[in-house]
């Protein structure tokens, strides 16, 4: 785990410390759509889970947006099953200019949302109910794009929401 730390703090570091030449600009009118998967799981919560992610711009380095995902699984040998749907408003701040990043094909952004996660659980026995509590939260992120053209890229994003870990494709319109 120090590993991890280190290495990231390292990237952050050599990213921090590198001439700006060109950046992505991230300002009004800026348009993000996420298209992801999620890996990993909290407690007992299996499965891939299905996103979608939309950010726009309202200020230099700020976007507001939301999400949507969806993750389901079998429990206790197929008897059971649980799901989860999620929406969230969320805002980003974006660390291109502050970081000094020398290339307009890097986002690295960091924000915070209002969520509420819907949890259902049905069982064999035909009964269904809610377990594992729905209601309100407030997710955190930290994400990164990769734009491989001018319009489409990767990301991943670490977080509270669905899923520990998003990972897919991104598209700056």
């Amino acid at each position: 785990m120090k590993k991890i730390h280190f290495s990231i703090l390292l990237v952050l570091g050599l990213l921090a410390g590198t001439q700006s030449f060109a950046q992505l600009a991230i300002d009004k009118g800026t348009k993000f759509i996420n298209l992801g998967i999620g890996v990993g799981g909290y407690s007992s919560a299996g499965g891939i889970a299905f996103g979608a992610s939309a950010d726009f711009g309202v200020a230099p380095n700020i976007t507001v947006g939301g999400q949507a995902a969806y993750r389901s699984f079998s429990y206790l040998g197929n008897a059971d099953k649980i799901s989860y749907l999620y929406f969230a408003a969320r805002g980003s701040y974006h660390f291109n200019q502050i970081l000094n990043l020398s290339t307009d094909k890097a986002d690295l952004y960091a924000g915070i949302g209002l969520g509420y996660e819907s949890v259902s659980y049905s069982n064999s026995y035909g009964a269904g109910f809610s377990t594992f509590g729905s209601g309100i939260f407030v997710p955190i992120h930290l994400g990164g794009r990769y734009f491989f053209s001018e319009k489409v890229g990767g990301f991943a994003e670490l977080g509270t929401g669905i899923a520990p870990l998003l990972l897919g494709v991104t598209f700056k319109l």
